[in-house]
């Protein structure tokens, strides 16, 4: 019998409460399973103390943030002379084999880590902006995963899948997403050895980079269409908000996946099953 997982995550956890209502209500009435919380951000607190409490089984993950915002320790050379962060993802890379630079990322790393898991407990590590994938990076992550005893880092191999809809791709976000589909999965191919010599598991797959701001349900779903002969781990993640006023946008989009029973029967009929990061290795 073939074991296949799917995890459905809400990257931005603690952004704002709007974040904070799309993840409460994704779980709480919908097929969200997992969150990756940002510890550096507004709603950090209202995350902790409110919504956390009201989602026992709802797998919790650091959301490490080093593009936005400010950082919660002094790390001049990640930051402008306002202390918010200014480093783009081509800045990260060509730094990234500077060790002072490093040292700070990882300085700023352990304080984010150490800021959720003093609140609550913690299953994995992803970040904002997939900037964990760049290798040298990776290295820092999962030393930490290990030192925190967090099982789980996220990769970003997506498997390539079109979905048959013509608008997703008239569009220059389509274009740049491949651009950035065939970047991470190099970044993967790099980062998988260096977590299995680790001992910390990692995603088979994830759905969520081709179509960058255009997630729906369709995207979710031919994303595991694809994988449905693939005895695998897969992790879509998503930026669902919940907006009180009724606003409606890509992000209340997003957290509209989270609600859709014909998805939920369909994720079923490819045979997978609705797991947490806590549950896709048992």
């Amino acid at each position: 019998m073939m074991t296949k997982k799917f995890i459905l995550n809400a990257d931005d956890f603690g952004i704002s409460k709007d974040f904070n209502n799309a993840v409460l209500r994704g779980y709480r009435d919908g097929i969200l399973t997992s969150a990756s919380l940002c510890s550096n951000t507004e709603g950090f607190e209202q995350a902790i103390n409110e919504i956390i409490p009201q989602c026992p089984d709802l797998s919790i993950g650091v959301h490490l943030n080093i593009m936005e915002g400010k950082p919660l320790t002094d790390v001049p050379a990640l930051t402008d002379e306002n202390g918010f962060f200014q480093n783009g993802y081509l800045k990260l890379i060509l730094k990234s084999f500077d060790k002072n630079f490093l040292n700070q990322i990882e300085q700023e790393f352990r304080a984010q880590i150490e800021a959720i898991i003093s609140k609550t407990k913690v299953d994995h590590i992803d970040s904002h902006v997939h900037t964990h994938a760049i290798p040298n990076i990776f290295k820092i992550v999962v030393k930490l995963a290990k030192e925190y005893n967090i099982p789980y880092v996220r990769t970003q191999f997506e498997h390539p899948y079109i979905i048959p809809n013509i608008k997703k791709h008239l569009t220059f976000k389509y274009p740049i997403n491949l651009i950035k589909v065939i970047l991470l999965n190099t970044f993967t191919l790099i980062n998988r050895p260096v977590a299995e010599q680790n001992n910390i598991y990692t995603n088979d797959y994830l759905i969520g980079v081709s179509y960058t701001a255009m997630m729906d349900d369709e995207a979710i779903a031919y994303g595991l269409k694809s994988l449905k002969n693939k005895n695998c781990i897969a992790e879509a993640l998503i930026h669902p908000c919940f907006y009180e006023n009724g606003y409606v946008d890509q992000h209340y989009n997003e957290f509209e996946i989270t609600q859709n029973e014909k998805l939920k029967k369909y994720i079923s009929q490819l045979g997978f099953e609705l797991s947490n990061h806590t549950n896709a290795f048992l």
